[in-house]
């Protein structure tokens, strides 16, 4: 039975609404004009540029900001600091999306639209609790299911989203290749593979057939826990639907080896043809508002604007000659990356906008570290978060929703409009004014009359966006990208040219991808027998700084959760603090009790890190490929604390 409500707010951050600026390291910050910390801020990345030249400096830019701002942000980092160490919180989640992605079909976005859900025969949600992650994307699986879809969830845990689901796959933790893997055997196995499409449109079939062969339906289900016909079910379903679409989100991508993850899922879709077809489709659903868009406008350190190849020759003489700049042949540092570059020295000052790194990176405890050790920290948000507490200047600016013009992009590639409705508030000025003062400073005059004027600028080198000006996104009421025609729309599905028997307009072939079971970095032992995952709540929102401040008539506050079996062994009860450690950190939390659980296996989420850090306990040990941590599988072990806390009502 689920315990009663806490009824205690996390802490409330206070609207920034003017600027601060620190006098010298481990002095508090004070109130600033914004001449002063405009000043300040622009002298620190021109010091620190000149002493240790162009890659000392790094920009976090922000995935709930509009598409305008990450654009502006990514060309202040190209252009005026000459370097590509441009990142966001894409890292943190859905990096591994975009490689694979990008890797199979050569572009990074999800290939269908939500509407397609609706209209689709089989939907299967592997590793997503959508229905509190996504709840608007849940209500087109709700509308296909009552349309006559089938559902099959994939989760270690029993979710609110498989509750609706004709089959649960409970699965150990990091065991996904696997399962994957026996599924895709059991296909082709069963004669239901679709060679046609196989043969026209994909490449490296036989290398894939040799690498699942091992898995069979019982090797299977030792590794992953998954009994073998609940395997072959989904298999035979996915295999024979006329339409299925394949839906993911971070327990797939928030592991060591992410992108190898996705590729897997992908390689069901080519071995079904699954793929390129109205209904037929893969979908990693995006967290925040605009984490699709910041990569699509460059937020991102190998990627210009329209997700275009930086180390394409022809594509950097095109921006070259539209910025007026030289721009290097390679990629700069991802998220990761930068992070590890703070405590090599290699990387010195930061200009971080609405990002919250100092709660949401894994293992915090070292990200704070590596954050102190920077000359020159510039935050621009709309709150005071742990990570501005750090900062030597910190400049208040406007929210991306109802203070500010502009659009975003979800996750299925629609760019929708952002309309000003409210002023910020006191001093908060909008958050491109503030990078053209900055970039002013710096030598570059850039006169963006207005928010339109920087879309028309990236329409102008970005295919994907050249037909999607503000009169046809308002008529259209949003677009998906690509539309590179002011007269026609695309189909809402991408990658339809695998389909054309013409080899001439079917292109390069969908590669399968080769890659092998990997299990979890951080080991379960005697000393930490218990397997911690974490997610996302649907009360609460990424580290609480937005959603923290006001009351909610949903659970409040943070638990570790355990199966009722677990909870009985560690002799522990509902609302019973305990002290959760993992090979990092150590935090207290209460005791909920979910039998959605199975033996073994704890979560949390971070959702409330003022409270209950939960990211002092995972692992920063990152995918190769994406630089995205393995914030699904940490090991930890539970005690109980000397005297039981009270309950907390």
């Amino acid at each position: 039975m689920r315990q009663r409500d806490r009824g205690k707010q996390s802490k409330e951050y206070p609207r920034l609404t003017h600027p601060l600026v620190r006098d010298e390291k481990g002095g508090p910050l004070r109130r600033a004009t914004w001449e002063e910390a405009l000043e300040k801020a622009t002298e620190g990345f021109r010091r620190i540029k000149a002493e240790h030249g162009p890659d000392a400096f790094g920009m976090f830019s922000c995935a709930r900001a509009t598409n305008e701002m990450n654009y502006v942000a990514q060309k202040f980092t190209r252009v005026i600091m000459g370097t590509h160490n441009v990142d966001s919180c894409n890292r943190t989640c859905h990096a591994p999306s975009v490689a694979g992605l990008s890797a199979a079909f050569g572009s990074g976005g999800g290939t269908s639209s939500y509407e397609e859900v609706e209209a689709t025969d089989l939907i299967v949600m592997w590793g997503s609790n959508a229905r509190f992650a996504h709840p608007i994307f849940f209500q087109h699986v709700l509308r296909g299911i009552r349309n006559g879809a089938r559902m099959y969830a994939v989760d270690p845990r029993r979710t609110s989203t498989a509750e609706w689901a004709e089959s649960w796959l409970g699965l150990n933790v990091g065991t996904d290749i696997p399962l994957a893997h026996a599924i895709g055997r059991e296909i082709i196995h069963a004669g239901l593979a679709n060679h046609a499409f196989i043969e026209r449109a994909t490449s490296g079939f036989e290398d894939y057939k040799a690498e699942v062969e091992p898995w069979t339906l019982s090797a299977a289900e030792k590794v992953t826990g998954v009994p073998a016909e609940a395997i072959r079910d989904l298999a035979h379903a996915y295999a024979t639907a006329e339409r299925a679409q394949l839906c993911w989100t971070l327990g797939i991508t928030e592991h060591h080896n992410g992108t190898d993850n996705v590729r897997a899922l992908i390689n069901l879709s080519l071995l079904t043809g699954h793929v390129g077809r109205y209904g037929a489709g893969l979908q990693p659903l995006r967290g925040q508002n605009n984490v699709q868009g910041g990569g699509d406008m460059g937020a991102i350190p190998d990627r210009l604007p329209g997700f275009q190849n930086v180390l394409d020759p022809e594509t950097r003489e095109k921006f070259e000659a539209a910025w007026g700049v030289t721009l290097e042949p390679r990629h700069g540092r991802n998220l990761t990356a930068m992070f590890e570059a703070m405590e090599s020295r290699e990387l010195r000052t930061v200009y971080c906008i609405g990002e919250n790194p100092a709660q949401s990176e894994a293992d915090t405890g070292q990200a704070v570290e590596r954050m102190q050790m920077l000359e020159h920290l510039v935050v621009q948000d709309i709150f005071l978060t742990k990570t501005a507490e750090l900062a030597d200047v910190v400049l208040p600016a406007t929210a991306a929703w109802c203070e500010t013009d502009g659009t975003t992009t979800n996750s299925e590639r629609r760019v929708q409009r952002v309309r000003k409705a409210v002023n910020p508030p006191g001093e908060a000025r909008e958050d491109i004014d503030i990078i053209c003062d900055i970039a002013a400073r710096l030598g570059h005059e850039w006169k963006f009359a207005d928010s339109e004027a920087v879309w028309d600028e990236l329409r102008s080198v970005s295919p994907n966006h050249y037909g999607m000006t503000y009169d046809r996104l308002t008529e259209h009421q949003g677009i998906q990208w690509p539309c590179p025609s002011t007269e026609k729309l695309e189909p809402t599905y991408m990658h339809g040219r695998l389909w054309e028997t013409d080899p001439d307009k079917r292109g390069m072939p969908a590669p399968f991808g080769i890659v092998k079971h990997d299990p979890p970095v951080d080991l379960t032992d005697e000393e930490y027998p218990l397997r911690l995952t974490t997610g996302r709540r649907l009360d609460s929102y990424n580290t609480g700084v937005q959603s923290g401040s006001y009351a909610s008539p949903l659970r409040r506050g943070e638990y570790v959760e355990l199966c009722p079996e677990d909870a009985e062994l560690y002799g522990v009860s509902p609302d019973e603090e305990v002290r959760v450690t993992s090979r990092r950190g150590s935090v207290v939390a209460p005791v909920w009790i979910d039998p959605g659980l199975r033996p073994g296996l704890a979560f949390m989420t971070m959702h409330f890190p003022d409270e209950v850090d939960t990211n002092q306990l995972t692992i920063e040990s990152n995918c190769p490929i994406a630089g995205t941590a393995e914030f699904k599988a940490s090991a930890i072990r539970i005690e109980k604390l000397p005297v039981a806390a009270a309950v907390r009502s």
